[in-house]
């Protein structure tokens, strides 16, 4: 059964309890809501316990589009086009808990990470970490299994993440054509991939 949101913030509570740091993964295919959910999420624990939730978005680690080339841009949302080995520093960083740590955020309307757009106090000891890949049973992603207390994965129906994709290109500027393309050729291909290719989560969540 899937849990609501405040049973949901209230079992990572409980399960972060007397940690100095609590590393939550949210993983899903494109279009499933991880950012939506993850803010959602993180907001709940802060109500609860003020200032102590923090979140960390894979998509900050996109290899930028000068480092991909033209050869792989189009390509650009795959497994191999994050730097893994960066995330996985990072989260080791997070995980000490002894400073805090600059994080990059992804600027989807200008298609560019930005380095050090958040940083993670010490403060905020149970982190949320979303991002498609997080549980994908592949080298180097599944090295990062052993970094997170808990795992999530957020199920969602193939016919709406279509529709939710294809609204996510129409509303970046892409015609008709280009975001069904873009949906059915890029993003779902991922989706699959992640559907398919996944780690079992702690815990699902519809």
């Amino acid at each position: 059964m899937s849990p609501d949101l405040d049973t949901l913030a209230e079992q990572l509570i409980c399960a972060a309890e007397g940690a100095s740091r609590y590393l939550v993964a949210l993983a899903g295919p494109p279009g499933a809501g991880k950012s939506y959910r993850s803010v959602l999420l993180c907001d709940a624990i802060n109500q609860r316990l003020p200032g102590q939730a923090g979140l960390v978005p894979m998509d900050g680690y996109h290899f930028d589009n000068a480092v991909l080339g033209e050869q792989k841009l189009p390509l650009k949302g795959a497994p191999h086009t994050f730097d893994v080995e960066g995330l996985r520093c990072d989260l080791e960083r997070i995980r000490q808990a002894n400073q805090p740590v600059a994080v990059p955020v992804f600027d989807r309307p200008l298609d560019l990470a930005r380095a050090g757009g958040r940083v993670i106090g010490l403060e905020q000891r149970i982190v949320i970490v979303e991002g498609n890949y997080l549980l994908l049973d592949r080298s180097p992603w599944r090295e990062l299994r052993p970094l997170f207390d808990w795992t999530l994965f957020l199920e969602v129906d193939n016919v709406v993440l279509v529709d939710r994709l294809i609204r996510r290109w129409l509303e970046m500027g892409q015609d008709r054509a280009g975001a069904l393309e873009r949906t059915h050729h890029k993003d779902m291909l991922n989706a699959q991939l992640v559907k398919r290719c996944c780690l079992p989560p702690d815990q699902r969540w519809r």
